[in-house]
């Protein structure tokens, strides 16, 4: 035993020394004015060799030009002709996509150093031709006081990390292979960091600007309050708007009800109108409302609370899948995104609301709001698909979604306009799988008939006249189970991110992108990880998120936002709001400049202080663990369970700061002092009493004890387990820990499927030994019995 703790300590250390050196060696670069380097618009005439990337623009580049101009002038004709090739060296490291390293210049409180940091073998060779000309590029009189001594001089323009120095890192292959691009891991993640904007908000549904010149953005809470943020980030202490008490929601985790949305009239800065989209109730009855609202005559910051016009009411048959998107396009109309109506599998009428053209729910509806002053409260677009059909709604634009959570309209590509007026929406599914879809006029999604690309109701998927739409995107409950949809980057500051498609989800935190390959219709997944080692060691960047993905934002000049929260209740204050940042490459200075439009502030300002810190890990940080909520906004596993097929039902968690108690482990059913591979046990806590063939499954493999998870645990699997116990009858598969929590063990099986045949859970079908992606409120369990259940 003490030689394995002592091989243990030796694998331990020579772990943390691969660690160690990946992290210096990871490329890192970085610019004097501690920020990424870029791509110059024009070729630089004296340190052409920055020209297609580096940290100088043309201006810097003549300073520079200059500098070397003035030394020719000061320096005797031969020493000039011997040193000039090193003065140019030295000069133009300033323009080195690496400068920040090469002047240890990363950390903005550490004096700057005056000459780069060179490699030894370089600096003994200038010493021996060329010392003197250090006098006149550095003031540093220490270094001058080293001329005389070869080896002090050096060591003294040395770097602590070799692997920066020059001119070794000119061909260095791991600073150099992906320079400029954004990189993936070794798992294929692309590596991006953050930058916090604003935090303490209770649940952030949404965050939009007003194109108004102005590059306000105002964020809506699920409570039913807006708060204006200035373009300096700080927060109005007045509230734009607030309707708290007429917004239905509750303190519980994951209620779906709440004001989820609101959108600004493309014509705000003339009309001040609004529109926002919440959930009200009276007793059991429950409806959604679009209302119009318009900004206060005295305070640009503030709503006329008095001027509500309801545009719009759907009756809810339950509380959850109440969708909650609204949009303008550049049409001019009004787009807005319901749910289904709630439970499980739409069961509402034949083919439910989502495949009912004459139901508002479950569609995308398209509405025009610039109706005459004492008209009806919208008109219908003569060009919706529905406009003459005596039989549907003609309020329909597309129809056959379930839960359609965070949609966008492309900006377009800067230059060519490419992609511009594309409609994305993230759909939220069922049992199996979430989608991302490209929404057009008069389509329809497929749900209920599809979820995904596979069936769900097969019956209906097999009708021949349902002519669906495939989503561009899906992915199993393994990556996820609530997918928030997000925005095609069309930003000015991060060219390498233009055209990527970012998401994620909100029960997994996964952070997702899809790329389109151009000209096919195919789209390509990377997930997006934050950035390992230095790769977001910037001044104000951070590399991790509080796990709940609730939305994605775009501000005014197009650079992309998420919001999430760390506990999923309307009334805790744990959101946080994110810039998205690309470490690898920013756009050229001074190209992504804006001017705000002044706005008169009457309210006092509450200046934005930042919380959130920098990880430092060597690999790239791990999505945040997440807690499980009760229900998760938009979709959770169902409560009430529809006919066919039959969902899981929605798994509890504890509540946030709730302290769970110690629970004592029941006895073992089976005993044994040497466990073989596939053997099980069950487990029960002593507060449930006694009950021999009742239990939560532990199974033991690779020489351990764990638990399975109950994703897939269904009868055949429990039959398995009861037959190794020496029972002959299953009467039931349970779920949900409901025989308590084994979180003392590992998870060790997930997703098992068995046939009937097999002698071991470990011989049905299952996701690897101790891969899984759940936690350990969904153990599974078993009733055994000794006579058929069923007589």
């Amino acid at each position: 035993m003490a030689g394995r703790r002592a091989g243990g300590g030796v694998l331990l250390a020579l772990r943390a020394l691969l660690a160690w050196r990946a992290l210096r060696t990871a490329a890192h670069p970085q610019c004097l004015d501690f920020r990424p380097p870029f791509r110059p618009p024009q070729p630089l005439r004296f340190c052409t060799q920055y020209s297609g990337f580096g940290c100088c623009a043309a201006e810097r580049d003549e300073v520079l030009a200059r500098r070397f101009g003035a030394l020719a002038a000061s320096l005797d004709a031969a020493v000039w002709a011997a040193c000039a090739g090193y003065a140019l060296d030295l000069l133009c490291q300033e323009c080195s996509p690496y400068a920040a390293h090469l002047y240890d210049a990363e950390d903005p409180s550490t004096p700057l150093r005056t000459v780069p940091g060179l490699c030894e073998d370089y600096c003994l060779d200038m010493w021996q031709t060329c010392r003197g000309l250090i006098r006149h590029l550095s003031p540093d009189r220490e270094l001058w006081a080293l001329e005389g001594n070869r080896a002090k001089f050096c060591r003294y323009l040395s770097l602590d990390d070799a692997d920066y120095c020059f001119p070794r890192l000119l061909v260095n292959e791991n600073l150099n292979s992906n320079l400029g691009r954004v990189v993936a891991d070794a798992k294929g993640c692309l590596q991006l960091c953050l930058e916090e904007v604003a935090n303490g908000l209770r649940n952030p549904v949404a965050m939009v600007h007003a194109r108004d010149g102005t590059h306000r953005f105002f964020v809506a809470e699920q409570v039913g309050l807006v708060w204006t943020y200035l373009p300096d980030r700080s927060r109005l202490e007045r509230p734009f708007l607030n309707i708290s008490r007429a917004v239905l929601t509750s303190p519980w985790e994951g209620d779906e009800r709440g004001f989820l949305c609101l959108a600004f009239h493309p014509r705000f800065r003339h009309n001040g109108r609004l529109y926002v989209y919440y959930s009200v109730g009276v007793g059991f009855e429950e409806w959604i409302r679009i209302s119009e609202f318009r900004v206060s005559e005295d305070d640009v910051n503030t709503v006329d609370h008095s001027s509500e016009r309801i545009i719009l009411e759907i009756e809810e048959p339950a509380s959850n899948h109440n969708g909650g998107q609204l949009l303008f396009g550049d049409d001019g109309y009004l787009y807005i995104f319901t749910g289904d109506g709630g439970m499980a599998g739409d069961p509402f009428g034949k083919f439910g609301n989502a495949q009912n053209k004459s139901a508002l729910l479950g569609k995308v509806l398209r509405i025009d709001v610039d109706r005459p002053e004492h008209g009806p409260p919208y008109r219908i677009p003569r060009d919706n698909p529905f406009f003459s059909d005596p039989a549907a709604r003609p309020e329909v634009y597309a129809l056959g979604v379930r839960n359609m959570w965070r949609c966008s309209f492309d900006r377009g590509d800067l230059e060519t306009g490419a992609g511009r007026g594309r409609l994305f929406c993230g759909d939220v599914g069922q049992n199996k799988f979430e989608e991302v879809d490209l929404v057009e006029r008069g389509r329809n999604y497929g749900w209920r008939a599809r979820e995904g690309f596979e069936c769900y109701d097969h019956k209906l998927c097999a009708n021949a006249s349902l002519d669906d739409v495939l989503p561009i995107f899906a992915y199993p409950h393994k990556l996820g189970k609530s997918v928030t949809g997000g925005y095609v980057y069309r930003g000015c500051e991060y060219p390498n991110l233009n055209g990527l498609y970012i998401f994620g989800d909100f029960m997994s935190g996964r952070l997702m992108s899809l790329r389109e390959k151009p000209g096919t219709g195919q789209w390509y997944y990377n997930e997006i990880c934050m950035g390992r080692g230095q790769t977001c060691a910037f001044p104000g960047l951070i590399n991790n998120y509080y796990p709940h993905i609730i939305s994605f934002a775009e501000d005014e000049a197009g650079e992309l936002f998420f919001l999430s929260t760390g506990v999923p209740s309307a009334m805790a204050a744990r959101g946080v709001i994110y810039k998205v940042i690309d470490p690898s490459r920013r756009a050229p200075p001074g190209k992504c400049q804006i001017q705000p439009a002044q706005v008169k502030v009457r309210s006092r300002l509450i200046r934005f202080v930042p919380k959130e810190k920098f990880i430092r890990t060597t690999e790239s940080t791990p999505r945040p663990t997440v807690r499980r909520p009760t229900k998760a906004p938009r979709q959770s596993r169902p409560t009430t369970i529809a006919p066919a097929p039959t969902p899981r039902p929605a798994r509890p968690t504890r509540r946030p700061g709730g302290r769970r108690g110690g629970r004592r482990r029941g006895q073992q059913s089976t005993s044994g002092s040497t466990p073989t591979n596939g053997a099980v046990r069950l487990v029960r806590p002593m507060s449930l009493g006694p009950g021999r063939g009742r239990g939560r499954v532990e199974v033991f493999a690779g020489g351990r004890w764990g638990t399975v998870c109950d994703d897939g645990w269904d009868t055949t699997a429990a039959a398995i387990v009861c037959r190794q116990l020496g029972f002959a009858h299953v009467v039931r598969a349970a779920k949900r820990a409901e025989f308590g929590e084994g979180r003392s063990l590992p998870i060790l099986l997930d997703d098992v499927r068995c046939s009937g045949g097999e002698h071991s859970l470990l011989e049905c079908a299952h996701g690897g030994v101790g891969t899984h992606n759940c936690e350990h409120q969904e153990d599974a369990g078993v009733e055994c019995s000794h006579q058929d259940p069923n007589i």
